[in-house]
């Protein structure tokens, strides 16, 4: 994949992440901003890539980084904040499921870990 085919994959993954943030503040915090949602995701891709990579204990930081990125971003407090991101991470696997199954796209979602 050349340069532009990997700045596509970038912002497709990205705003597949949004929308999987978006779907999931809209319904446990009622907030209606998808622009915001594509924010969040990049912030968080970007924690959690800076968090990841440390030995034994990175994966578990940087998912408390993610969570608290969306703490940040969004109103309520911690639990509010995880419960976003559970659903966002089940949103993602629902689109993804069905761009990559149905309709036979090869895509991950960017800004939602483990999707």
């Amino acid at each position: 994949m050349g340069f532009v085919g990997s700045i596509v994959a970038f912002i497709v993954a990205l705003l597949i992440g949004g929308l999987a943030i978006y779907i999931s503040a809209r319904v446990i915090a009622d907030t209606d901003d998808y622009s915001h949602a594509v924010v969040t995701a990049f912030i968080g891709a970007v924690a959690w890539a800076l968090t990841v990579w440390i030995p034994l204990f990175g994966p578990v930081i940087a998912l408390i980084v993610w969570i608290a990125v969306i703490n940040w971003r969004y109103p309520g407090g911690w639990l509010q904040a995880a419960l976003i991101g559970v659903v966002a991470w089940a949103s993602a696997l629902v689109i993804l499921f069905v761009l990559n199954s149905v309709l036979g796209l090869g895509i991950g979602a960017f800004g939602v870990p483990g999707a």
